[in-house]
């Protein structure tokens, strides 16, 4: 990974590095525990369904004081910023950073599932994402199949899970209030091409 010209390549960076550095970068990275990842580009699926789920949001929301958040926004979780692929905050955002690339109060998250970023998404993403006080829902999106997967935060702090297959399906995001049609999140999606 080439970084920008006033910082010497290394193993660990402080997050102040990763600043400054993010901020004059082209191409997005994540900072988790001191290391940079940079971000790969996605497929025309992966591009897409953020966008059909986002526009679904947007409409269902409109007017309850939520904003829907696209994946330029970073989120503060445990230690890391990520990219997630859709943020919902509900009333005010609460910025990490004064120039407010960052928020810290999601109430909900959504991550398209991809063979190079399933494993994170599953694993170390969801359980930094878990210490947000704040998060209620967390969405994966399958892009091979009409399939998501939805873990919410109860009122006992535990996480449930479901998971709804078929475009004849809906699911759920209770933390919202919102139903969303499997057919809405897969609109035009050939799942043939989707990987």
């Amino acid at each position: 990974m080439a970084l920008a010209r006033h910082y010497v390549q290394k193993d660990v960076y402080t997050e102040a590095e990763y600043l400054g550095w993010e901020e004059a970068a082209v191409e997005k990275s994540e900072f988790i525990d001191g290391r940079i990842e940079a971000m790969s580009g996605g497929t025309a699926s992966h591009a897409s369904i953020p966008m059909s789920i986002g526009a679904e949001l947007v409409t269902a929301l409109k007017g309850s004081g939520c904003r829907v958040f696209s994946s330029d926004l970073k989120v503060w979780a445990a230690g890391a910023y990520f990219y997630p692929d859709l943020s919902v905050v509900c009333g005010p955002g609460t910025f990490r950073d004064t120039s407010r690339t960052t928020i810290t109060n999601p109430i909900a998250v959504v991550e398209v599932l991809s063979p190079s970023t399933e494993t994170k998404d599953r694993g170390e993403k969801f359980i930094r994402y878990q210490q947000i006080k704040s998060l209620r829902s967390y969405l994966l999106v399958n892009q091979s199949e009409p399939r998501v997967e939805l873990f919410e935060r109860g009122e006992n702090g535990h996480w449930d899970y479901t998971a709804v297959s078929g475009l004849t399906n809906s699911v759920t995001l209770s933390s919202l209030g919102v139903i969303v049609a499997l057919a809405e999140i897969y609109d035009q999606i050939d799942f043939e091409d989707a990987l």
